[in-house]
């Protein structure tokens, strides 16, 4: 065990710990899965597993509570794997390692998976401890959220008995969510194959990095470079010059990340070796005031060995301008919530896959005509320059906020009585389960809470110490009241 366990509350850092353990990626949470499953059953309390991982505990009433309203809290098994370039680590089988660094808890040189692991460890914290009186209590985990929702979209529709749903994947303690966008992902494929470069090239490689990235929903109005974007303008302003091909290109890794690096190798004409240097000195300049504050925009430009195959210059070519066309960032806030994004997109990964070229992005709107006509803008962007493919899966839906919610009226009396301090109610812009599991059951009355996490979906990843005690405070408290009430 780390030095985390030691934290109070001691149960949640416990379990915390012990889930940090166990590698658990998206698409890769069976270990994790597998431990809930002999957690419930070593507490012998009934636990339920559907085929794709997703888990159920039930915990019963205690004596003489056995009438009162069924709550289910919710979280997600899977985590976003992202690492420093120079951390040698195995998402797959290394455990992450957090460490305290003041009042923060993080992990070294990796994301620290308290998304969504530290909603995990309050439940299992719920299920084993017996120290306070309760209804009904349901514990539900679900699997591959980071990758599209997907244990959310297969969840059984006869599985949950309760009425009231706490969901523990927010991010900002005290912010409380009962609204959330859907999201759809568009890629688009080039497949061409490679052939001997036609001139004699000199070849470069062209590094992007020193950006800070962060969630395509929670940092998308932040003002956060994009390291492919930045890229291909890049490859786009030295090919004004003379004939440029590219060899290889790469950037991001994940459809819900803003990409923090990207690369690519490119083959251009001799003659114009030292014009790409300057223009890469101007060009670093420019977009660094262009910004925000707290990025240093790093950019590497340097010869290397000459590529044996690269991409026919007019498919190079296309795939920068489809690049450039693509829309990246926010394209319009809400009306009724001031601050809040109402539709977005981002221009998420660029992978060479054998002889194909492979584009992720996401788009998001809590307004489902508004997220279908950006996706229609992403398709056009490569579509009309000479993309082979481009293809959206089936997405997922918002969740319309519920202004009269019962668990939402008993979560803000509870914060307000506990903290002195009334707390925000509103929506985000990004994807939670709830949307899906609403759909599914749409009676269940939900809020989403959670203690303050920064710097998810990167290695900046860290979450508050204090806000993880008042979370759980706070959680104890709604289940006293509604046990109560």
């Amino acid at each position: 065990m780390s030095e985390i366990s030691n934290l109070n509350p001691k149960a949640v850092w416990q379990f915390f710990d012990e889930i940090c353990s166990i590698p658990h990626p998206s698409h890769k949470e069976g270990k994790l899965s597998k431990h809930l499953q002999e957690f419930g059953k070593k507490l012998g309390l009934e636990t339920l597993v559907d085929e794709y991982g997703n888990v159920l505990i039930r915990k019963p009433a205690s004596a003489g509570y056995e009438k009162c309203e069924s709550l289910l809290f919710q979280s997600h098994i899977d985590m976003v794997c992202e690492k420093n370039s120079d951390v040698d680590f195995d998402f797959d089988n290394d455990g992450i390692q957090p460490y305290i660094d003041g009042e923060w808890v993080k992990a070294k040189g990796t994301t620290l998976g308290a998304d969504d692991g530290i909603g995990v460890a309050y439940q299992m914290a719920i299920l084993a401890d017996n120290s306070f009186k309760h209804g009904p209590i349901e514990c539900l985990f679900t699997v591959d959220e980071e990758v599209g929702l997907l244990g959310a979209h297969v969840l059984k529709e006869d599985w949950i008995k309760s009425t009231m749903l706490v969901n523990l994947d927010s991010e900002d303690q005290g912010e409380f969510c009962i609204g959330c966008a859907g999201g759809v992902n568009t890629v688009a494929k080039y497949n061409q194959s490679l052939q001997s470069p036609a001139k004699d090239y000199l070849f470069m490689q062209i590094k992007v990095g020193g950006l800070i990235g962060g969630h395509s929903g929670v940092d998308i109005d932040k003002n956060r470079g994009n390291a492919i974007k930045i890229l291909a303008e890049l490859i786009n302003r030295i090919s004004a010059e003379g004939d440029v091909v590219i060899a290889s290109i790469d950037g991001g890794n994940l459809h819900n990340a803003i990409p923090r690096e990207a690369s690519a190798t490119i083959g251009v004409e001799y003659k114009i070796k030292e014009t790409a240097r300057v223009i890469t000195n101007v060009f670093i300049a420019e977009k660094q005031s262009e910004l925000s504050s707290d990025e240093k925009l790093d950019i590497e430009l340097s010869t290397t060995d000459k590529a044996e195959s690269v991409f026919a210059p007019a498919v190079s070519k296309s795939l920068i301008k489809g690049l450039l066309a693509c829309p990246h960032g926010v394209l319009k806030m809400s009306e009724d919530i001031p601050g809040l994004v109402e539709t977005s997109t981002n221009l998420a990964s660029v992978k060479m896959i054998g002889n194909e070229i492979v584009i992720e992005t996401s788009q998001r709107s809590s307004v489902s005509a508004e997220k279908e006509n950006i996706r229609k803008m992403v398709y056009d962007a490569f579509a009309s320059n000479g993309a082979s493919s481009v293809e959206s899966d089936e997405g997922y839906p918002g969740w319309k906020p519920n202004v009269n919610s019962k668990i939402k009226n008993i979560a803000v009396d509870t914060y307000e009585k506990l903290f002195n301090v009334t707390p925000n109610v509103g929506a985000i812009h990004a994807g939670l389960e709830c949307g899906l599991i609403i759909e599914k059951y749409p009676e269940l009355d939900m809020i989403s809470i959670g203690p303050t996490i920064i710097g998810n979906h990167s290695p900046a990843e860290k979450v508050s110490i204090p806000t993880v005690e008042m979370t759980w405070r706070h959680v104890l408290a709604i289940i006293d009241t509604v046990c109560n009430s």
